[in-house]
Parts: structure tokens; sequence; C-alpha cells
């Protein structure tokens, strides 16, 4: 049976400590609701991907509080990541980053809820709460509904109240070098800065057009002031 969190300090260390014991454990993020296993316990993917009837081949991002756990992860940072990062996290902006032989994608959601779950339990591997490709949760209800014959396999929901949904984030690839927008099916973005200094990302530009808007967006990021503008996104793919 699924256990309901409340949104309290209470709640969270006890969310936090199922997901340091391996349990598969739902949470509000800054979009939709989420659910993952702690990135510490790589050995529980199976257990998510099964609850989500989902390809254990659909890589996932990792959900982080700061850099501090990027860094600690192991994943390259230049002055790219940098910048992006303290530009626009935490925000709709996923970052992939080389991390040893491979690549490891990367998000700081601007939900305090769910940073402090993040801060209490380490980092948490997450996609949307929901069974793939149905749609997507923004309440503890609905997604006890989405998972009702699943109880057994979901331990936790935290209740942290209704999210607003929305546009998924932008997805910028900065394990190559010039850095690349990412979308749906490897679909590229072009990106642009939008008024007030968030990140806004369009849908029908080439590769190669893409690619450069990608770079001037990271040239901004390393010439405007950290701010606490938030990524702003359209048509990219959910970190959830």
């Amino acid at each position: 049976m699924t256990d309901r969190l409340p949104p309290t300090a209470e709640g969270i260390a006890r969310a936090a400590e199922l997901l340091r014991d391996g349990a598969v454990v739902a949470f509000p993020t800054d979009t939709v609701y989420g659910v993952g296993v702690a990135a510490a316990r790589p050995d529980r993917l199976d257990a998510l991907f099964a609850l989500k009837r989902r390809s254990p081949d659909r890589r996932i991002p990792m959900l982080v509080a700061d850099l501090d756990q990027v860094a600690a992860d192991g994943a390259l940072l230049d002055d790219r990541a940098r910048a992006l990062t303290g530009r626009f996290w935490p925000g709709a902006l996923t970052v992939v980053l080389a991390r040893g032989d491979d690549t490891q994608a990367y998000r700081a959601p601007d939900h305090p809820l769910a940073l402090a779950l993040i801060r209490a339990a380490g980092p948490i591997l997450a996609t949307s709460a929901n069974i793939s490709d149905q749609p997507d949760t923004l309440g503890a209800d609905e997604v006890l509904i989405a998972f009702a014959t699943q109880r057994d396999e979901l331990t936790a929901v935290v209740d942290g109240g209704p999210v607003p949904g929305g546009m998924a984030s932008t997805v910028i690839d900065l394990s190559v070098t010039p850095a690349r927008a990412a979308g749906r099916a490897n679909r590229p973005r072009a990106l642009t800065v939008a008024p007030g200094g968030g990140l806004r990302a369009g849908s029908s530009y080439r590769a190669e057009r893409s690619t450069t808007a990608c770079n001037r967006v990271v040239a901004a990021a390393r010439t405007g002031p950290a701010s606490r503008s938030r990524a702003r996104a359209s048509n990219g793919p959910s970190p959830k």
C-alpha cells in the first residue's frame, strides 16, 4: 500500500529514508509530479521502470539540488555548465554532461519541497509519475489513481498539493563542443534568451541553426549576471 506523506519536515525525512533504503517514491516538482529512486541505488532502476511500464533503454535525468551534487557524481563541469546552471538553476533547464565514458542529464527543479527532499536523500533518478505515455499527474490523488493497481510497487507519495504542469524543460547537451540543444527523438531545438532573462526553445529550426542559437545562449549566460531568472521552455523533452 502506498503511504501518503505530508509536506512537513517529518514527511520529507521519512521519504528520504525510504529512498535511501531503495524505495520508489513520488513527489511534486515545479512542473508535474515525479517518481524516482535514489541515485545511490541504481539497482532499483528496474523497479522504477517496471512501475511505469517503461522500457529501460529510455534514460532518465538525475534531479539535484545544486552543482555540488553534480560534481560529486563525477560529471565533467566546464565554464559553460557553470555559467548556464548559475543563471538558470533551479528551473526548467536540463544539462547533459560527460561522466566517465558516458553522459548523464541533470536538472535542479524549482520547487522547495523537491529541493528539500533531494538535499535530504541525495540526488534522485526521476521521471514523471505516470504510466509511460499516459497523462502527467498534477497532484497526489492523481498519482495514486495512476498507480492504483501497483500500490505495492510505489512505496510513498509526498503530498505537496497541486503543481502547475506546463512546459517541459529545455535540454542542452554540453557533453560535446559546440553545445547543442536536444529535443524529443533527438530533434534539435532553437534557443534564445527571452525578455527578462529566461530561456526559450523553439521548434522549427534546422540542426545547424539550433546549434548556433544554443551557443549564443551559452555565451549570454557567461556574460550576463547571475540572477533568479528561470529557464522557460517549450516543446522540449520532459525531465521527469
